[in-house]
C-alpha cells in the first residue's frame, strides 16, 4: 500500500483543498553525444525546479504532459505498463524523444502535492512509478488533425524477462577491458582435445601378469 508523507495525508484529510501535480523524469543517451543526459516534464502550469532525494530537477510544464494513465499496484512478477500521454509539439517532449534515444530509458513518475493558497509543496514528491520506456507512439495527423504522442513505461518486473547471454566472445570482453583475455580462446572451445586430469597423454606403465618377469 502507498502511504504519502504525514503532511499530504493530513491535508488530504482535512478536504481543504489540494493541488496535485504529476512528474514524469526520463534518462536517455543523447543521439549526438552518445552522453546520458535527463529530462523531467510535468503537468504543472510552467517550469519548476523540484528537489528529490536531494537533487534539483527541472521539470518543464505548460502542456508537455497531458495526461497519465490509472497506475494499478499489485504484487507479484507481472511486467505492467503505465501509458503517459504528451504534447508531441511541446519542445521538452521532442528533445526526449527525438534527441534522445527512449528505447529501454529509465523512467520515473512521481507525485506532487501542491497547498492551494501559498502553492508550496506540500512535501517531497512521492514515487509512484519507476521502469523504461517500453514503447513511444507518435502519431502524424492529416492536416486540420490532432497530433498525439504516448509514452508507454514498463515496470521494474521487466528485467526479469532479460535473457542470460549462452556465450560471450574475446571481441566484447575486450571492449569491456582491453587486457581481460579470459574469452582468448572462448571461439574454439570444444574444438580442442584436453587431457588436463583425464589421463589421455599420460604414458602408463606396461601391465604385469603373473610369473612374468620385468627385464
Amino acid at each position: 500500500m502507498l502511504s504519502y508523507p504525514s503532511a499530504v495525508a493530513a491535508a488530504l484529510a482535512a478536504r481543504g483543498g489540494i493541488r496535485a501535480r504529476v512528474l514524469v523524469w526520463l534518462s536517455a543517451k543523447n543521439r549526438t553525444t552518445g552522453a546520458v543526459e535527463t529530462i523531467g516534464i510535468w503537468n504543472g502550469d510552467d517550469h519548476r525546479t523540484i528537489t528529490i532525494r536531494g537533487s534539483d530537477r527541472l521539470y518543464h510544464g505548460a502542456g508537455a504532459l497531458l495526461d497519465v494513465g490509472q497506475i494499478t499496484r499489485e504484487t507479484g512478477l507481472t511486467v505492467r505498463t503505465l501509458d503517459v500521454s504528451m504534447s508531441p509539439i511541446a519542445p521538452e517532449v521532442q528533445v526526449a524523444l527525438r534527441g534522445y534515444e527512449p528505447r529501454l530509458a529509465p523512467a520515473e513518475v512521481h507525485h506532487a502535492f501542491f497547498d492551494l493558497a501559498t502553492d508550496d509543496l506540500l512535501a517531497e514528491p512521492t514515487r509512484v512509478w519507476k521502469g523504461w520506456i517500453d514503447a513511444v507512439s507518435i502519431q502524424t495527423p492529416e492536416e486540420g488533425g490532432e497530433a498525439s504522442c504516448t509514452v508507454s513505461i514498463a515496470s521494474n518486473a521487466m528485467i526479469l524477462t532479460r535473457k542470460v547471454p549462452v556465450k560471450k566472445s574475446d571481441e566484447s570482453q575486450r571492449r569491456r577491458d582491453p587486457d581481460d583475455a579470459f574469452f582468448k580462446y572462448a571461439d574454439i572451445s570444444g574444438q580442442t582435445r584436453v587431457v588436463w586430469g583425464t589421463g589421455d597423454g599420460v604414458q602408463k606403465a606396461p601391465a604385469l601378469t603373473v610369473g612374468a618377469s620385468v627385464r
